[in-house]
């Protein structure tokens, strides 16, 4: 697989993530297999949709070296399942992958996703997320069992490379046929600005996926490596629980859209094995004096009462409104395809 093969899609709507942004981008143009392109997908903030136009105008791709990035307004409604609709829609590339605007990747992060793809049955690969704490380090009380409620990877997930129900959004790919089969991120689900910090649109879109396709394989591979900011507001506590109860919203109006059987299954897992071996440890450690240990094991009983908190009330909300996606939510993308640059010298293979 080449370059030309991998579009990268970086959702972004602040100009408080500046250098962030600029970094993310960066890290995209180092990469040891270079991507055909970045697109950057402004959500609705006209002064930063010109600030990075002007920032990037001379970012084009004459070389064929996978330099080019195209900073793109959200034709969608606010928020980051449009964004990233609009970001699939342009792209030229047959691999699409997404990079959250607060991360950074490593240098071989598009080559561990291409050569996911040389098995044909593969319709996505994500990969490892590490965070890189805001005051320096992990706090104590932090389990990470809970890493997810920061975007990062958590303990848990299976090491290696493995066949997983669904990837995770801020480090993932898809193959741009993926889209064609199940449709786009449901807008009526996800992060929308700076709303209740909601999630879970890359598990319902995995489920659907693997729901109109049942031979699809879906992989993590742990070697595809991002390392995401996490800002010191999301280090307490208060953060903590209203994730984990935005998270069980979340939860339950993916269980509306493709059953509780399939939207809570890993959950299931998660909640029975990991939480409660995540509980002793802390306990462990407090015997033994050990910083954080109470804390820790408290942040995860914390945790799974805000949670499931959450996915009671949505569950009642979603049953009282009848609420289900509708088209415009879960859109298609498909029909017509941007062509692709003239060609040039491809680069190297995965």
């Amino acid at each position: 697989m080449s370059h030309r093969d991998i579009s990268v899609v970086i959702c972004v709507y602040t100009e408080d993530r500046w250098e962030d942004i600029l970094a993310a981008v960066s890290s995209v143009r180092a990469q040891s297999l270079p991507a055909l392109e970045t697109l950057l997908v402004v959500d609705h903030n006209q002064p930063l949709l010109d600030r990075l136009t002007r920032e990037f105008k001379d970012a084009d791709d004459t070389d064929g070296a996978g330099d080019q990035v195209r900073v793109l307004a959200n034709a969608g409604p606010r928020g980051l399942s449009a964004g990233r609709n609009t970001g699939i829609a342009a792209c030229r590339g047959e691999i699409v992958a997404f990079l959250d605007d607060d991360a950074v990747a490593e240098r071989d992060w598009l080559r561990h996703f291409a050569s996911g793809y040389e098995d044909p049955r593969v319709l996505a690969v994500g990969g490892r997320t590490e965070p890189i704490w805001g005051s320096g380090r992990r706090p104590a009380w932090f389990p990470e069992e809970f890493d997810w409620v920061v975007g990062c990877t958590y303990r848990g997930l299976p090491r290696g490379r493995v066949q997983v129900r669904n990837v995770l959004g801020g480090n993932a790919s898809f193959r741009r046929s993926a889209f064609d089969i199940a449709g786009g991120f449901a807008t009526g689900i996800g992060r929308d600005g700076d709303k209740r910090p909601l999630g879970c649109e890359e598990t319902e879109l995995c489920i659907r996926l693997t729901a109109a396709r049942p031979d699809a394989v879906l992989l993590i591979d742990d070697r595809a490596v991002i390392h995401h900011r996490v800002p010191k507001a999301r280090e307490r506590l208060r953060y903590f629980r209203s994730r984990c109860y935005a998270e069980g919203l979340s939860k339950a109006l993916v269980a509306r859209s493709v059953g509780s059987s399939k939207g809570l299954e890993s959950e299931r897992r998660y909640t029975t094995r990991v939480l409660p071996a995540g509980v002793g440890r802390g306990v462990r450690d407090a015997l033994l004096a050990r910083p954080g240990g109470a804390g820790r094991a408290g942040a995860i009983v914390t945790g799974v009462a805000a949670a499931a908190g959450g996915y009671v009330l949505g569950s009642i909300r979603a049953r009282r409104s009848g609420a289900v996606f509708t088209a415009a939510e879960v859109p298609a993308i498909g029909g017509q395809r941007p062509s692709r640059p003239p060609a040039a010298e491809e680069g190297a293979a995965a």
